[in-house]
């Protein structure tokens, strides 16, 4: 029995041995990350948790208007707040989501391009019409009241159904311009701005006739109108004559007794909602209405919405209004910024 003894502890100290050995081989790669580049949503309180977590490297740098200060948000933080300001929740869950798509795409383009012109050093936008609208969460829970459980949960699918998605045309980021209401047609974009994108172009858009503010009236003095112009009206009683109209049906050129000026220079000067305007002089007033919201150029958000309930997705509404682009992901580009810093 002596001799067994040794033999028997010899064959115990193999068997430990034995089952160690996976253990040891599995340990030091237990710990091994991937280099994916991660992106994700900060959860909201009401809304669903994102099971994608891709992205949450990815800030945005946002020059807070009010306190002066820049704030470093989640890409789809940020999204979700862009959207929340910009478009009414109470809009088609599609037409949300399509408003959820030129959101990540103005941000995205703009991350890379690195173009922070009129801006505090180390912030990408502000958050006011110059760029895109931001409302943080605070602030929303302080806009909607009691409407906020229901809103933000709306708009936070809307972002989410998009998660990590942005426009591209021959595989880069488009400039996604989006506006309230058209006329009936949106606008090339060279008819509004100088340069001329071959996704950007007019397309027919007749829902935007539903919308609270497709016609506008605005009535000032004539010396008001005089003043602002820079012109003076005939003693005939005319106030001059549209030369020529922009492929969008808005006014490109008028000549008022003998000054020739730019639909896009009155609108501006006068304070008008759109490029399309008529008007009229009443005695010592110009009463002039507009029909159509904003610039023009690229997404109609109301007609948008009339899209979506007819039925469209959020893919049939933005390959409407921006032709000729496809959806993407917005991994490569968010590497890109990943890799700068």
């Amino acid at each position: 029995m002596k001799r067994v003894k040794p033999f028997i502890v010899l064959v115990s100290f193999l068997f430990v041995i034995i089952l160690l050995i996976p253990t040891l081989l599995v340990v030091p790669f237990s710990e091994k990350v991937d280099g994916k580049l991660s992106e994700g949503t900060q959860q909201q309180p009401s809304a669903k948790t994102n099971s994608k977590n891709e992205g949450t490297s990815v800030e945005v740098a946002v020059y807070r208007s009010k306190e002066k200060k820049i704030e470093h948000i989640p890409l789809e933080e940020y999204v979700i707040g862009v959207v929340a300001a910009e478009m009414p929740a109470e809009f088609e869950l599609e037409a949300l989501k399509a408003q959820a798509l030129t959101a990540r795409t103005y941000i995205v383009k703009r991350m890379i391009n690195n173009e922070p012109i009129s801006l505090p050093k180390g912030a990408n936008v502000t958050d006011t019409i110059m760029h895109q609208v931001y409302y943080s969460d605070e602030e929303l829970k302080r806009l909607w009241g009691a409407d906020y459980n229901w809103k933000i949960k709306k708009i936070t699918e809307a972002v989410q159904a998009t998660h990590g998605q942005i426009l591209t045309y021959n595989n880069v980021p488009i400039e996604a311009s989006f506006f309230s209401t058209s006329n009936g047609f949106t606008e090339n974009s060279e008819a509004y701005w100088e340069n001329a994108f071959p996704y950007l172009k007019s397309v027919p858009s007749p829902w935007d006739e539903q919308s609270p503010k497709f016609y506008d009236r605005k009535v000032m003095s004539v010396a008001e109108f005089e003043q602002k112009l820079g012109v003076k009206l005939s003693k005939d009683g005319s106030v001059g004559v549209v030369l020529s109209r922009t492929p969008g049906k808005r006014v490109e050129m008028v000549e008022i007794n003998g000054k020739k000026l730019k639909g896009r220079e009155v609108r501006e000067k006068l304070d008008l909602k759109s490029t399309d305007f008529t008007w009229v002089r009443k005695g010592d007033e110009i009463v002039i209405t507009t029909k159509g919201y904003g610039h023009g150029v690229g997404l109609s958000q109301y007609g948008a919405n009339g899209m979506a309930k007819e039925g469209k997705t959020y893919e049939q509404i933005v390959k409407h209004y921006y032709q000729g682009v496809n959806i993407s992901s917005a991994t490569a580009f968010l590497n890109k910024l990943t890799v700068k810093k």
